[in-house]
């Protein structure tokens, strides 16, 4: 019986394996053998999880073909990743991706590092920062207050507590976007949020627009959903979206949904204007496309006097066309898993009515908290705490890059949480590696892009600051010169870091 569970062609291998973009070498650097080459990209590939594990590869001859290059040469590389245990291989089965025992499968996402392992590893893998205390303790406490007349009732509110449903509700329309409770639902996280909207609007088999780059998490979700993703370019450095691909994708791919983070966009960091918000708007309208806002960055301006441009849903005064998505993860703490829809009353009713079958509701305690906060002004105490210390680390993080990687180019963002990073020329995805060697983890470029795009990238998030920025630094800074050199094997140990 095979022992894979699925293939991979060779058109596509050959693609993913092109998009592995790195620095032509210089002046004495030694290029490594076409075989040792090819093994080395799908050993990557299968690390960075875009080959699964237990995936047929494609032939020798067939690769070879694809790849323009010697059956030899793929035959080596073959046989290479069987000696190193990324391969495995049986006659009549074929050849299949594997990891080496003792090595973690590959994650589709990059999961936050146990906090055991903190002491040693730099963590910027994960955009998110500790919670803005004393503002949890006291929600929490705060909503233990409130809790004894919820504790006598089932429980189950598939909508959200009727009372968190309208003070976000009011904060919309205090912000000049009038919404009734009925408009809103309660869910678990954004996550939570997008997984309920693209299993109502796009079955398997649909498309959905995405910006590219866009937000990894919600990518990878949309593929497990069955979407067919359909990336469209950003425009340049910090410029927002390029309308005309927008409205040439929407008009001519005709998706189902499209999904934009139009307030300090992840990872780039963009923020679009009022006129591109406006103009996006009224293309999808007519594509007949439901627009999926992602609004869980609006709140971390980090700017002095920056005027925030109307929200993407003003310019969408029926309700036809744009879903929001809010959260209280990032603006508050990544702990706290409430998120929230905005829609016309009729799909928060299909939403609903949706999710009897998936998780029922959203827990009760931690929705109690999020309404103490925005009921007794907490959350604006909170959010302008959490936008201070991200201030304060993006502008770190931006020194120390700036001096230990000069060649590194980048756009500071005016909020957010990520820098969007152009490295050099270098892999990103042998940067993500060469790093977990020295001591600071790092996302790579094509986790946030769609069929290898973004191999010349990595995402930085504004979460360390201080000497712990710097130290970042310093190790990424390393792991570039393990990459340039083409150094392979164990790197010296990564020092622990003591605040």
């Amino acid at each position: 019986m095979a022992q894979w569970t699925s293939a991979v062609g060779a058109a596509q291998l050959a693609r993913l394996l092109t998009s592995q973009q790195d620095r032509p070498a210089g002046p004495g650097t030694r290029r490594p053998p076409a075989y040792r080459a090819l093994a080395d990209g799908i050993r990557l590939l299968v690390l960075e999880g875009r080959v699964p594990v237990a995936a047929r590869l494609p032939a020798e001859r067939e690769l070879a073909l694809a790849l323009s290059v010697s059956r030899t040469t793929v035959a080596a590389a073959y046989e290479a990743l069987r000696t190193e245990g990324f391969l495995e291989s049986r006659r009549g089965a074929g050849s299949w991706t594997a990891v080496p025992a003792g090595n973690p499968l590959p994650a589709r996402g990059l999961e936050p590092l146990p906090p055991e392992a903190l002491g040693s590893m730099i963590d910027l893998g994960c955009a998110a920062l500790p919670a803005p205390e004393p503002w949890l303790t006291r929600a929490v406490q705060g909503a233990l207050e409130e809790l004894p007349p919820y504790a006598h009732t089932h429980g189950d509110y598939p909508a959200g507590l009727p009372a968190l449903r309208a003070m976000i509700a009011d904060r919309y329309t205090a912000r000049g976007i009038p919404t009734m409770p009925e408009q809103i639902m309660v869910t678990t996280g954004a996550m939570g949020a997008m997984d309920a909207i693209c299993h109502l609007f796009a079955g398997r088999g649909e498309r959905i627009a995405v910006e590219s780059p866009s937000y990894a998490n919600i990518l990878q979700l949309m593929r497990e959903a069955g979407a067919r993703l359909v990336p469209v370019a950003m425009a340049e450095e910090l410029g927002g979206w390029d309308l005309d691909r927008w409205r040439q994708v929407l008009r001519e791919a005709a998706p189902r949904l499209a999904y934009v983070v139009a307030d300090f966009h992840n990872p780039t960091g963009a923020l679009a204007d009022e006129e591109q918000r406006r103009r996006l708007v009224e293309a999808a309208r007519s594509a007949g496309t439901v627009l999926v806002v992602d609004e869980t960055m609006s709140e971390l301006y980090l700017e002095d006097g920056l005027e925030m441009p109307r929200r993407v849903s003003g310019f969408d005064p029926a309700g036809s066309t744009v879903i929001t998505v809010g959260s209280a993860s990032k603006a508050f703490w990544a702990g706290m898993r409430i998120g929230w829809v905005r829609g016309a009353p009729d799909v928060i009713r299909s939403l609903v009515a949706a999710r009897a079958y998936a998780d029922l509701g959203t827990p009760v305690l931690e929705q109690l908290a999020v309404n103490w906060l925005l009921s007794t002004g907490g959350w604006e105490q909170a959010v302008g705490l959490r936008r201070e210390q991200a201030r304060e680390n993006r502008d770190a993080l931006v020194t120390a890059v700036r001096r230990e990687l000069p060649s590194w180019e980048f756009s500071v963002p005016q909020g957010g949480l990520t820098l969007w990073v152009r490295t050099g020329g270098l892999s990103g995805s042998r940067l993500a590696e060469a790093g977990e060697r020295v001591g600071v983890r790092v996302p790579s470029g094509p986790r946030f892009g769609v069929d290898g795009a973004f191999e010349g990238y990595v995402r930085l998030p504004f979460t360390v600051g201080g000497a712990l920025a710097e130290e970042a630094a310093v190790r990424l800074a390393a792991a570039a010169r393990l990459v340039e050199t083409g150094a392979s094997g164990s790197a010296e140990s990564p020092r622990t870091f003591v605040a």
